[in-house]
Formats: structure tokens, sequence, C-alpha cells
């Protein structure tokens, strides 16, 4: 035995001194000490876990010369020194997590050295046992861990105040020496080994799994001290809130924080490594509980950083479109694995231990409930995830068995809580699990009829006086679930409430009539009403700001919404509850404003960015135009508007469009109400705040706000302020025009050009100012026979009430394309076409000579197999080519429209004088052709023709109709006939 080793062993056994160990280390020249030194690091291990030393300072100094002493065992590149490495890693893990002096210069220092030995660890290959890799991961994992548990402790800073300057710099040191690259390199390099089958890297990819997410934590914590991130509804009311600007630096701020860069390291990691990835499913396996915690956020931040990321885990082929239904989430996957995790958690989360068997190895749980919180979160964001991808099918992440897809939401069912007595607080497992289900759930929204995954779900979602309960109770005693204490969320995208929400919203959805009225018996309206608005936020004040009390996302925002406009249909009284009043059509309105608008838009959360601006906004159409829809759709009631695009759009999913055939009480009630209704939306200023949506919205995304305008325009007043704040304003209506606008878009918008001229001539100006004659005049010839049918009806009203677009025709070459319309291959167009040369020809004789082609067209009309409206058009359009001139009656008499015309009233004639079937006259063109004969009357070329033809008699005969107009207009064609 050396000296050195002997002084070192007697000595320890009386008075531990790092001296001797420093002089042992010292004496470690070659290989021949190994095991005189393996010898020294057991014994030392020993007094290490005895607890021999609890100096500060002689700890310090001891992780001091075992760092030195492993970089000089690093440096013999030898396998034989691998037991001795982990040992030293061991041992100092040990002293850096019991002792050390965390505010002295030196601990910094340790850090500093150790990531140095660390990047050599990492790239070396003579680790075969994963020993080193664990032990030295398990090193950073201890420190990192306590940066974070320092600076949770601090208090808030502002200015340029700092936070414990050891933790800062350490913080510092990790972002510019590449250590998220070496946690990287120790995953891939642990799960190349996992993949051949051994399973020896399974701890060290845990423990670097373990690092991973500890220094995001402490990143994160280190954030959330300087900045607070509020959702976007509670910074809309926060009292700190005075400019755009704070708005929007606020929200943006965690985009570029240096957590979120290493996110971005480690999820450009996963998606390029596929054993980055096995490594990571491998730490599910091992069944080490702050692994899987661990794994499980750190899974979270990288799908919300990455859209790929949540169908990797679900196993879902990359190159798949999203529109494509395929089963995922089977086995192999990560999402089988979590759902593994909840089903092993089941049986333990109300104990404070217990021992359960994850996979194939052995674990005692001493928190599982902060396993279910975890793993339901992540199965939320995954499901928010693909849901924001357009992806919309729960097969996605529950497979396409049967079993499977009841296992699973059994599962989660299985964590909300059951007991028939509500605690007073929110409880963590319970909101997140029933976030996870609604997550899933809506990804079946929209679908047309219920699916089986809804059969199947319904029974496992809590009743709807159960989660109308939840809805009562504070959120102030859930501070402790996110590491920042931010009370109301659960991190910093999902709020406590949501879940609630959630599951109402499907209840309501799939639960038919009764459900609705259940929960409106039960006031749940109004607790709903109360979570849009300030009601929870009374309760505090000052400070209490920055604390989302509110605990709604979003996402949670959204379905909300969606619960209250399912709750129109629940009673008269409940939808003059929630529509009837100004505040809260005001409320609403302030949720779909400007500011509200941006900080959606730059939350980088699920229900964020342009797709849940999007979201938001139907939502809330959805919810303002229900009393149009079900008017719309009621028997008997006029249409709320001759759009068939945005009837169709806003009929989708909502509750207006069958409450008519629930509940005739709600129907009388919506239509005694809509006069005050209409005033109530005028006085809040609905119209122009739905017209700077557009402003926010992708022009994809435009269907739902241009439907809605659609249907306002046929109201005077929401028609005038829509007009005042720049509906047709020239740049808003080319965009609504713009070629790669959705076709319902153009529809709607024709549709509100076309009413709005039809209403008043003083939309006329406006009309003309919003420069769209070329685009009318491309859509004559549209391939669309709906966009030339809307197109003819829109330039027939721009003519209904004066000259004023006449020489604009002219100019824009229209006419003649209006006249070709006549012989169009679809009957509405036709018809449309027939409307529009009356009315260019009714005011004055300014576009006669351009309307003389238009004569043979009509005629022919007249005698074809049409509509009696297209024909009544084409006989009105007649009369009015002779009503201001004679510069057309040649052509007239020539063309054979007079003979069309006695021919039409010959073949009516029959119906008209026959008192049994006398039913049907209003809907002939019997009228306006007897009209349209009176007017040429008026010029002598035409009157002889009149009497002239063999025709003629079957107008004496009508002199005998039993309609009085019929008889009238006969008796004045005779009259004018018998003049020279």
């Amino acid at each position: 035995m050396q000296p050195a080793f002997s002084l070192f062993l007697s000595l320890s056994l009386c008075k531990p001194c790092v001296l001797c160990f420093t002089s042992l280390m010292a004496c470690f020249p070659s290989d021949q000490d190994v095991p005189e030194s393996n010898q020294s690091l057991r014994i030392l291990s020993n007094l290490v876990a005895a607890g021999a030393f609890s100096s500060s300072g002689l700890i310090d100094e001891l992780i001091k010369e075992l760092l030195v002493f492993t970089e000089s065992v690093i440096a013999m590149k030898s396998s034989e020194v691998t037991d001795m490495m982990a040992k030293g890693f061991s041992i100092t893990k040990i002293l850096l997590d019991n002792g050390g002096s965390f505010t002295s210069s030196s601990y910094v220092s340790h850090w500093v050295e150790f990531v140095e030995i660390y990047s050599q660890v990492v790239t070396s290959n003579n680790d075969a046992s994963g020993r080193v890799l664990y032990e030295s991961s398990a090193c950073i994992t201890v420190m990192l861990s306590r940066v974070a548990q320092v600076l949770r402790s601090s208090p808030k800073i502002s200015g340029q105040e700092k936070l414990n300057e050891t933790a800062y710099r350490i913080l510092e040191h990790s972002k510019t020496t590449g250590l998220v690259d070496h946690l990287c390199l120790c995953l891939a390099t642990s799960g190349s080994s996992l993949i051949t089958g051994s399973s020896n890297m399974l701890r060290a990819a845990s423990e670097a799994c373990k690092a991973v997410w500890s220094l995001i934590n402490a990143l994160d914590i280190l954030f959330m001290k300087k900045s607070a991130i509020l959702f976007p509804i509670n910074a809309l009311r926060s009292h700190s809130l005075h400019r755009m600007e704070v708005v929007h630096h606020e929200q943006d701020l965690l985009h570029k924080a240096d957590s979120t860069k290493v996110v971005d390291a480690m999820t450009r990691a996963f998606l390029r490594s596929k054993t980055v990835l096995v490594a990571v499913y491998y730490c599910f396996h091992q069944g080490l509980e702050s692994a899987m915690n661990c794994g499980l956020q750190l899974l979270s931040r990288c799908c919300l950083h990455n859209g790929i990321v949540p169908a990797l885990l679900c196993g879902l082929p990359s190159s798949l479109p999203v529109t494509t239904v395929v089963s995922g989430g089977g086995d192999g996957t990560i999402v089988s694995e979590v759902f593994t995790v909840l089903s092993l958690c089941s049986s333990s989360v109300n104990k404070d231990t217990q021992s359960v068997e994850p996979s194939n190895a052995k674990c005692k749980l001493t928190n599982p409930s902060a396993l279910v919180r975890h793993s339901c979160l992540l199965v939320a964001v995954i499901a928010q995830c693909l849901k924001s991808s357009g992806r919309n099918s729960a097969i996605f992440m529950l497979t396409t068995s049967p079993k499977k897809q009841f296992a699973r939401l059994s599962v989660l069912a299985h964590q909300i809580s059951s007991d028939d007595k509500i605690k007073a607080s929110i409880e963590p497992q319970s909101a997140s699990a029933m976030l996870a289900l609604a997550s899933i759930l809506s990804l079946e929204s929209g679908a047309l009829v219920e699916s089986p995954i809804s059969e199947i779900a319904m029974p496992l979602i809590p009743r709807t006086s159960t989660l109308s309960d939840h809805l009562k109770f504070s959120s102030s005693n859930v501070n402790e679930l996110d590491p920042c204490n931010i009370s109301g969320k659960f991190s910093y995208w999902q709020g406590v409430r949501d879940g609630f929400v959630g599951l109402l919203d499907s209840r309501l959805k799939w639960g038919g009539p009764l459900a609705v009225q259940q929960l409106c018996a039960s006031g749940t309206p109004l607790l709903l009403m109360g979570l849009l608005g300030n009601d929870v936020l009374n309760a505090s004040h000052g400070n209490d700001h920055v604390n989302d009390r509110v605990g709604l996302s979003p996402i949670g925002v959204v379905w909300t919404i969606s619960s209250l406009c399912h709750c129109l249909s629940g009673g008269a009284l409940t939808y003059r509850q929630i529509l009837i009043r100004n505040e809260h059509i005001k409320l609403f309105s302030n949720l779909i404003c400007d500011v509200h608008m941006k900080l959606v838009k730059c939350w980088i959360g699920p229900g964020g960015g342009r797709a849940g601006v999007r979201d938001l906004i139907n939502g809330v159409i959805d919810l303002l135009a229900f009393p149009f829809v079900a008017l719309q759709n009621a028997p008997g009631l006029p249409s709320a508007t001759a759009s068939v695009s945005s009837g169709f759009l806003l009929n989708i999913g909502s509750p207006g469009q069958r409450v008519c055939m629930e509940d005739k009480g709600i129907v009388k009630a919506i239509e005694e109400d809509m006069g005050k209704y209409i005033k109530i939306l005028v006085e809040v200023g609905v119209p122009g705040i739905i017209l700077r949506c557009l402003d926010h919205m992708d022009l994809n995304d435009l269907g739902r706000p241009v439907a809605f305008m659609a249907k306002m325009v046929c109201h005077r007043p929401l028609a005038i302020q829509l007009v005042s704040k720049g509906l047709l304003d020239p740049n808003s209506m080319r965009k609504l025009f713009d070629c790669l606008a959705p076709k319902e878009v153009k529809l709607d918008a024709l549709m509100i050009i076309s009413d709005l001229a039809r209403m008043d001539k003083g939309f006329y100006e406006y009309i003309k100012g919003a420069s769209i004659l070329e685009f009318l005049k491309d859509f004559l010839s549209h391939e669309d026979p709906n966009m030339r049918a809307k197109a003819c009806s829109a330039l027939g009203n721009m003519c209904r009430h004066s000259a004023y677009f006449y020489s604009s025709l002219a100019r824009h070459q229209i006419v003649g394309i209006l006249i070709e319309r006549c012989s169009d291959p679809d009957k509405r167009t036709r018809k449309f076409a027939c409307f529009a040369i009356g009315n260019a020809a009714y005011h004055n004789d300014l576009l006669y000579e351009e309307l003389r082609r238009s004569i043979p067209q009509l005629a022919n009309l007249l005698q074809m197999a049409e509509e009696d409206k297209t024909k009544a058009n084409a006989a009105g359009a007649l009369s009015n080519l002779v009503r201001n001139s004679d510069k057309l009656c040649e052509d007239i008499v020539c063309k054979g429209a007079v003979q069309s015309l006695l021919k039409l009233i010959s073949d009516c004639a029959v119906s008209a004088l026959n008192p049994s079937r006398n039913d049907s006259g209003n809907e002939s063109p019997l009228k306006i052709a007897l009209f349209s004969l009176a007017k040429m009357c008026a010029h002598p070329l035409c009157r002889h023709f009149i009497r002239s033809s063999p025709l003629f008699p079957v107008i004496g005969r009508l002199q005998q109709s039993p309609e009085s107009s019929i008889a009238k207009y006969a008796s004045a064609i005779i009259s004018k006939v018998a003049e020279p």
C-alpha cells in the first residue's frame, strides 16, 4: 500500500480530512493505482453517505478535488476506469444534493468545471455500462434543480435587479456552452443502445431527460420572476394595460425566452433523431416517477413548439394529409405509454404511496396525483395541437379499436372526481383529466352526426349538475400546480376551468334538448357569463391582476362561448337573459375587439395564432347570429336573408337551426324581441366590430363574418352602421372579391351589395365608391352559375331606384354581357338577367341602343319552358324598353316581342278566366304581360300590331276576369288600342 493511501485510510477512521484525499489524488499517475483509488472512493462514499461532512466549506473543497480527480481519470481514456468515474460522479452528486454553499462563488466554479467534464463524458465511447452517463447526467440534474429551487423561493424582481447571483450565472453559462446539445447527445447515445435491446442506458436516458427539463424549468422560473404571462382574456381586463404596445410585448416575450430556445433545440433533436425518440419513449418504461414527470412536461413543451411532434407521438406518418383519418396512438407509441401510465396510477391516485409496476420495472409512486396531472395535460396538449393542425378525429389518438377507445376514455373519466360532495377547491388531477377528456372529444366537433366515439364518451362525462357545481368554486387554491405559482393555471397555456367548460360543451352538443334544459335550470348560463365577465376578477384588486383567477385559456373561452350558444335554445327566459341585455352583448363584443384579437393572435399556446383568432370570432358570431338563424329556419316567417351561402355557413352546427322545431316559444320570443335586439347591436357597435374582425383573419377564414354581415344588411339600422364603418371601402371590397377568396365569401359579398342597393338609393353613392363594377363584370362570366346569378341580381338592384349607374354600366361595357346571360344555361341566372335588363331600361333611354340586342332574347324566354318569375321579368323588361321613348318600337314589333306577349297572355287566359283555378293567378306572369302591352299601346306602331293580331280577342275576354287587376289591364289595352 502506498504511503498516501495509508495516511488517508488511517485518518479517515478518526477524523475525515479532505487534504488526505487530495494527497491520494495527486498520487494517481497510472493504471497501477486503480485498485487503491477505487478503495479510497468506496471509503469516501461511505463517509459521505453517513453524513460525515457537515461543513459547507469542506464539502466545496471536496467537490473541487473530486472534479480534478474525475478530469484526470477521463484523460486516461481507458475503459478500466469506468467504475471509478461512476463512483466519483455518484459521490459528487450526493455532495451537491446534500451540501455545499450555493451562494459561494465556488458553486459556480463547480458548475463550469463539471459542464466541461460532462462534454467529454458524452463524447466518449468507453461507457458500455451506462453508469457514467447516468451518474454524470444526474449531477447536472441536481445542480439545475437546486437552481430552480433557489429561484422559486426568491421574490419577484423588477427593473435592473437580479435574482440570486449564483443561479443567474449558472443559467447564463448553460446557455453559452451547448449544454442542451450535450444532453441531447446523451439521449441519442442511450437510444442507440436501447434499440439494440440492451437496457444498460435506460437510467442514463431517464436522467438526461430530467436534466433537460430541469434546465427548462429553471429558465422558466427566472423568466416568470421578471414577467407575467397572462391568458388573453385576463390581460384584456388587467388594470396595468393601458397601451397596446405593452399588451403585445408581454405576450410575445415567451416566444423569445431562453427556455424556448432550449425547447427548440430539444425538439429539433427529437424530430431529427430516431434514437432520441426511442430514449424518451423508454423513460416511461423504466417506471421512475421523477423521470416520467419530467418526460411528460418536456413532451408537452415540444408539442407546443412544433406541430409535427404531436403527430409523431401518435405514430402518424409525417406525409399524411391532415384530412386523412388513420388509426393513431397504437402500441409502441408514446401516446400509448401515457395512457398506460394513467392506467397504472388509477388505483393509487388517492393514496399517499403505492407500489405499482409500470411496464417491466417496479417503482414506488410518492405523488401519483402529480403524475396523473402531467399525463392528462400532455394528452390535452396533443389533442389540442392535432385540432389546431386541422385533424378532426379522436381516432388519431385512440386507434380504431372500440375496446381501446373505451379503455382510454374510461381511464380519463376514472381520474375525474365522482364524489357527490364537491370540494370547495378545484382538485388538480380531476381538472386535468377533464381537460384531457374535453380536448380529445373536441377532435370530434364539427361532425354533422354523432360519431361512435361520442356515443362511448357521453356516459363518461360527469353529470351536468356536477360540471355546473365545479364552476361555482374558486380556483384560489390551485397555485401549487405550476412552478411559478400562478393561480388559475396548470401551465402558461392551460386554465384549470378549461376542462369543465369543455366537457360542458360536449354534453350540451351531444346530450340533446334535455341536457340543455337541465343546465339552464341550474343557472349555469349566468355562471358562464361570469367567467367571461368580471365576476371572478372582482374578488382581486391591485397587484392580484397578475393571477389569472378566471382559469380560462383561449381554448376555454371558445368552449365557454359555444356552451352559451347551446344554452340559447333552452327556453325564452334563458335566451333573453343571455342576448337581450346590452351589457352582455358588449361583453361578447369585447372578446373580438382589436386588443383581444391581437392578444390571441400573439398567444403561442393552443387557441392562439390566426387559427385561434378564427375560432374565437366564429364562436362569437355563432352566438350573436343565433336569432337570425332561428328566424331564417322558422316555418312561415320571412327569411332573415336571401343569401343561400350565409344561411348554410351559419346553420352548420348552430342550435338556432333546430330551435324552431323544438320550442315554438323561443321563436316567438325571438320574433318579438328582434327589434330590441337589433337596437342593442347598434348601440354596442357590433356591425363595426364584426367588420374590423376581417383585418385579423386570413382570407380563407372570412366565411362566417361575411355571412353574418350578409344577414345584418337586411336590417336598415345595422346596414347603415356597417356602411358608415367602412363596409364599402374599396380596399375591403377588393379583399372580399379577390380571386383567391372562398366562393362563399364572394357570394355573400355580392348579396351584401344587392341587398344594400335594393334597400335604399342612398347607398348608391357608397356602392359606386367601392369600385366594384369590374368585379361584377367578371362575375357575369364566372364558371359558377351562383356567381353569375348573384352578379345579375346585384346589378339589377343597382338600377332599381334611379339611373345613377347607367353611365357606369355603359363605360364598363357590362350591358352586352348582361344580355348574353338571358340565354345562360342556368335558370336563376336567366331570371336575374331579365330583372337587371328591365331595371337598366326603367329610368331613361340612355342604354336603349345597347339594350336593343336583348329584345329577341326576351321574346324567346316568353315562349320557353321557363319559371313564371323569369317570364314576368322578361315581360317587365320589354315594357321598360318602350317606357321612355319609341326608339325600340320597330324592333319590339319586328323581333316578335309583341307577338310573344300576346301568345303568353293567350296561354294564361284559361287559368285567369277559370275561378276554380284562380288561386295560381298571382303566381303567373299574366299581369306583367298585360301591363307591358298596355305600355306598348302608347306607341302607334305597337298599337297597330296588337289590334291586328289574331290573338287580340283574348284580351277582350280577360275584361271579364274575376281578378280585378287583370280586368283593369285588359280594359286599358282595349281602350288604348281604339285610339288612332
